[in-house]
């Protein structure tokens, strides 16, 4: 294998495409020790992988604003600095324009990415090495990591361990305490995380039932409620805790991606639907129980005594698609009831017990 000394990875995805792209960075750093490993993430994801100790950089790549000349001046200068970083390898993990765009802009020796329409595809043409191929997945590792780890099995890169493993910054941790502490809750306290949100509205589960799901989590254990989730979905967030004070918090808006991982990792158990806060979760070594309606979960989690997915008993979950007919409106997961997750739920708290963090 040809020996490279600084090499750059460019995920341009969503925030639960960053999680799972961790193993990917620790196979390339396994296989080349002496390099400089970097990435370049869309803005604010890179505060996930700040702490990672096999990168050197993280490298954020924010929206241009103003005007059309101020827009170009910033892409200017941002493929400036790539070019003046001398990589020798690029690894561009998507297949989005952008991405293939920076990589040819690099410059670097060696460019990989995946091969996209008929050899002459202008996207395989910015590439030294266009993946077309790539070596069958091997048996018990990570499928959501495995859309990555594929690209570096290919040019022979790997790693024992395929879980997605995400670090926390002490920095992090103590705003997280400090957060939780003016809430009247203890680090290692009885609470839970819940995230009711995702990007998009055809997988979440009606705010009524989770406000059944945080009634039964106080009554029969005394398990207070965290609610995460952005600052646009803070105002929805209050509505699902109201009347709720004492036993149900809303964090949403108020961390940062750092700090959200650090929450995450110091509570007891996370419960949530199908969205990027399952991934941290288990990226931070807390259990899960994730509730799927028309997603099929076997192409991104696993599940096993740890982490636990809530699917309806209906033939045609899942279904793989935005909603009944794509019409927005999931009716597997409305008529999903509260005892089914609760099973789960009760399940965990019968075989995890706290974990340090």
């Amino acid at each position: 294998m040809t020996e490279f000394r600084n090499i750059l990875i460019i995920q341009l995805g969503d925030i639960g495409d960053v999680v799972l792209t961790a193993p990917t960075i620790r196979a390339v750093k396994e296989a080349h020790p002496n390099a400089r490993v970097s990435i370049i993430v869309r803005e604010p994801f890179g505060d996930l992988l700040r702490a990672d100790p096999n990168l050197s950089e993280v490298i954020g790549l924010a929206k241009s604003g103003g005007s059309l000349f101020r827009k170009l001046g910033d892409e200017a200068r941002f493929v400036l600095r790539l070019r003046r970083a001398c990589y020798d390898l690029v690894l561009n993990l998507r297949t989005g324009d952008r991405g293939v765009i920076l990589t040819l802009l690099t410059g670097a020796r060696e460019r990989v990415g995946w091969g996209v329409g008929p050899g002459g595809n202008w996207k395989s043409l910015c590439f030294t090495q266009a993946i077309r191929t790539s070596p069958p997945d091997p048996p018990g590792t990570h499928p959501g990591a495995n859309q990555s780890l594929r690209m570096a099995r290919a040019i022979g890169m790997d790693t024992v361990d395929s879980a997605p493993r995400l670090h926390v910054a002490p920095a992090d941790r103590q705003r997280a305490v400090a957060l939780l502490a003016g809430c009247g809750l203890a680090p290692d306290g009885p609470w839970v995380t819940i995230n009711p949100f995702s990007r998009w509205k055809y997988k979440e589960w009606d705010d009524g039932k989770w406000r059944e799901v945080m009634d039964r989590l106080w009554d029969a254990h005394q398990l207070a409620a965290v609610l995460i989730g952005s600052s646009e979905e803070a105002d929805a967030c209050a509505k699902i805790i109201a009347s709720h004070e004492g036993r149900a918090f809303s964090f949403a808006g108020k961390t940062s991606l750092g700090e959200l991982a650090a929450v995450i990792a110091l509570s007891k158990l996370h419960l949530g639907v199908d969205s990027a806060a399952p991934h941290i979760a288990a990226a931070v070594g807390t259990p899960t129980v994730t509730i799927h309606g028309p997603t099929d979960w076997r192409a991104w989690r696993i599940a096993d005594d740890r982490h636990r997915m809530v699917t309806p008993a209906m033939d045609c979950v899942p279904c793989n698609r935005k909603g009944c007919d794509d019409t927005g409106r999931s009716l597997c997961l409305e008529e999903l009831d509260v005892a089914m997750v609760m099973k789960a739920v009760e399940e965990h708290l019968r075989s995890c017990g706290q974990k340090q963090v």
